[in-house]
């Protein structure tokens, strides 16, 4: 609605997969380059914590490009929130060619399975990454249970395969519970909010991918955002996205601090109500 008024080929803020409007802070660098070596190496398990709007789903997005017949296949786990059996089931069946694994069947049978499927991929050269998304949902301590059950199968000879928790800060907490599981993580990573500099470098980075030429944001602006955000990407994005239309709506050419101030106010008079 308010890109031609701030002379943009697209809404800089909104939800944007492609590789120009990613942008890496320090932290999130130092975590891709990491769950990286995870995978090309495969160094069994990986844990990726971060606050609610940090950009963990984006990194993880960016670490695992689209599959094709060369590439690791994915198995994203986005809903943990299964039985035991269920969740293996699941894993069996994304990892298959042939019909869903009952979630009737035998944890034996489940296991023979995904050990013959993993071996396959293995010997294929596409040992398998497995992404266990919102982990910290996890209630049910056998769920954990039956993913270190599922770890154990990198034991058998010919089975490799990547498995990536990731989730909010306290998902550390419940795997410290587990010592079998948390001797098994070997590279943590922590997504952190930006600070100032990354903040404003974040939003001049979407701004500038989305066509803006000319500052829209004041510096007095951009240090409001991270102010009032945190640094948290997506609570930037909702704060730069309502007062980008908020000043479109005004006619303003340069968005300032008081205008971040004014819009943050009705955002969260808004979410109150």
């Amino acid at each position: 609605m308010y890109e031609k008024h701030w002379g943009l080929r697209k809404a800089p803020f909104a939800t944007d997969w492609s590789a120009d409007s990613y942008f890496t802070s320090s932290s999130h660098q130092s975590a891709l380059l990491k769950l990286r070596y995870l995978v090309d190496y495969r160094h069994g398990t990986g844990l990726l914590v971060g606050l609610s709007g940090t950009g963990k789903t984006r990194l993880l997005r960016s670490l695992l490009p689209l599959e094709d017949s060369t590439t690791p296949p994915v198995v994203n786990v986005v809903y943990p929130l299964l039985s035991p059996i269920e969740l293996l089931c699941f894993i069996a069946t994304e990892l298959s060619d042939g019909p869903a694994v009952n979630s009737n069947s035998t944890m034996d049978l489940v296991l023979k399975l995904l050990v013959d499927r993993l071996r396959s991929l293995t010997a294929a050269g596409r040992s398998a990454v497995i992404v266990i998304d919102d982990a910290h949902t996890i209630s049910d301590r056998q769920v954990l249970q039956s993913l270190q059950l599922l770890l154990n199968l990198q034991q058998y000879p010919g089975v490799e395969f990547t498995l990536i928790f990731a989730g909010q800060p306290e998902l550390a907490g419940m795997i410290k519970r587990l010592p079998q599981l948390d001797d098994r993580i070997s590279i943590p990573c922590v997504l952190t909010a930006l600070s100032a500099a990354e903040t404003a470098a974040y939003v001049e980075h979407r701004l500038h991918a989305a066509g803006a030429a000319e500052a829209i944001f004041s510096r007095a602006a951009l240090q409001a955002i991270h102010e009032l955000s945190g640094g948290v990407p997506r609570r930037i994005n909702r704060l730069c996205d309502f007062a980008m239309l908020v000043g479109f709506a005004e006619g303003l050419g340069l968005i300032d601090a008081q205008h971040i101030e004014a819009v943050s106010s009705e955002l969260t008079l808004g979410r109150v109500a």
